[in-house]
């Protein structure tokens, strides 16, 4: 015979309660914990059965067991777990150094208080919002523990970052060829300061196709100079002129591009450019002209694209005849990207992986009320662009990336194939020669 038996909840979630968590968390830790002991075990199980065989005069084994570490509390995404480690006695000697050799868990590394992935959301969480003081009681409500988490620990972080983000700002360019590069001016406000911080950024895509930060700095309202320094300072460092810059209409890079890298090409961002139009005429107007400027810059081709272009001047340019003018007078830097694989026209026609990547620096800001100081906000920007680096997808088709670096023509966005690649030389063109002679 078969009995139902009601099991007593009521009591089961106080017991978790008065544990600091639900029963379902505790049995989850309490597996974690298992998993990570017998983990642990089997490593150094491994150690001493790779070093077996070495021994020292005696015969005896340098390599075993010597009982356990002190025991820790290490902050997982499962929650706190308390860990105690199995020690190795090394006794072996680095032939070149001269020195003890030491075993290092790969598990638990060396006096860690959190995994990787705990130690990668925190600075995450307080640059998308979350105030350093909250970060007690919130990691302690989901991890059971907020050890190794504190508002401290945030500003010791902070400072960290900044450090970071000038190490950066230093490196060696010599190895990265940048074949596309996007460059913006973005605005933060200083909670410290009257003026706002302006980032000069530039975002490019290495000869291979996957998208990668070039520089980030502090400028003046996107000025000549500052735009010129940030350049120079790039290719001081090793950065080859890039094919394409794609930006907005900002004087100042244009005038420092065209100083320090004249033979990069340019294409202006429809994004802005669309903007700025549609801020010329009235509201009524501003629908079918979107449409129409779609037909532009959407267009399957160049020549459908002047045609268009056309079109809306004809149509916009006697009432307004400014918002007209912004198509026309940049009409060449507008369809740049048609001599360009179609592969890659997407991303090329507006400056949108700077645009969609700051998007979070400016939620940050708007919650935080800006950073205290100049240098803050660089960092903050730096850390949010790192972390969204790691999900950055590699351009359509990345394997064209190495064509257009090496000048490949493309034609409506379709590569152009030269004659010699359906005619190669004939071989011997010494005994052609000679018996052109004879």
């Amino acid at each position: 015979m078969l009995e139902v038996v009601q099991e007593n909840n009521e009591s089961n979630d106080d017991a978790a309660s008065a544990a600091g968590g639900s029963l379902l968390d505790e049995i989850v830790r309490d597996g974690a914990r298992q998993m990570l002991a017998a983990a642990l075990q089997a490593e150094v199980a491994a150690c001493i059965e790779a070093f077996a065989g070495e021994v020292d005069e005696n015969g005896r084994r340098l390599v075993v067991r010597n009982g356990f570490h002190e025991p820790r509390e290490v902050t997982t995404a499962a929650g706190a777990i308390p860990v105690k480690a199995p020690r190795v006695n090394d006794k072996r000697v680095d032939p070149v150094t001269g020195e003890r050799r030491r075993f290092a868990s790969a598990i638990p590394p060396a006096w860690a208080r959190k995994s990787p992935r705990v130690a990668e959301v925190l600075p995450l969480l307080y640059l998308h919002g979350l105030s350093s003081g909250d970060f007690g009681p919130a990691l302690t409500r989901f991890l059971g523990a907020s050890h190794g988490l504190s508002a401290s620990v945030i500003t010791r972080l902070t400072k960290d970052w900044q450090n970071e983000a000038a190490a950066y700002g230093k490196r060696s360019l010599a190895g990265a060829d940048y074949v596309y590069c996007w460059v913006d001016g973005i605005r933060l406000e200083v909670r410290l300061e009257q003026d706002k911080v302006c980032l000069l950024v530039m975002i490019g895509v290495r000869a291979d196709g996957p998208k990668e930060l070039i520089a980030l700095d502090d400028g003046h309202r996107e000025s000549t100079e500052s735009w010129a320094d940030l350049l120079r300072d790039c290719k001081r460092r090793g950065m080859r002129a890039p094919v394409l810059a794609i930006g907005d209409g900002a004087l100042g890079f244009r005038a420092a591009v065209r100083t320090v890298f004249p033979e990069a090409r340019e294409q202006r961002c429809w994004f802005h450019k669309i903007a700025n139009v549609l801020n010329a005429l009235p509201k009524s107007a501003q629908p079918g002209a979107k449409t129409a400027l779609a037909e532009i810059w959407n267009a399957e081709n160049r020549d459908h694209a002047e045609k268009a272009a056309k079109a809306f001047a004809a149509d916009y340019g006697v009432k307004w005849p400014k918002a007209a003018a912004k198509i026309t007078d940049d009409l060449d830097v507008l369809l740049e990207f048609y001599d360009y694989p179609a592969e890659h026209w997407v991303r090329l026609r507006t400056t949108n992986p700077i645009e969609s990547t700051f998007a979070t620096v400016r939620l940050r800001q708007r919650i935080a009320k800006g950073p205290g100081s100049r240098a803050a906000g660089i960092a903050m920007a730096f850390k949010l662009i790192e972390s969204a680096q790691t999900r950055w997808r590699a351009v359509n088709a990345p394997h064209l990336v190495a064509l257009v670096r090496a000048g490949a023509t493309f034609k409506n966005g379709v590569l152009v194939e030269r004659e010699d690649d359906h005619h190669p030389q004939p071989e011997g063109n010494e005994s052609g020669g000679d018996a052109q002679a004879a």
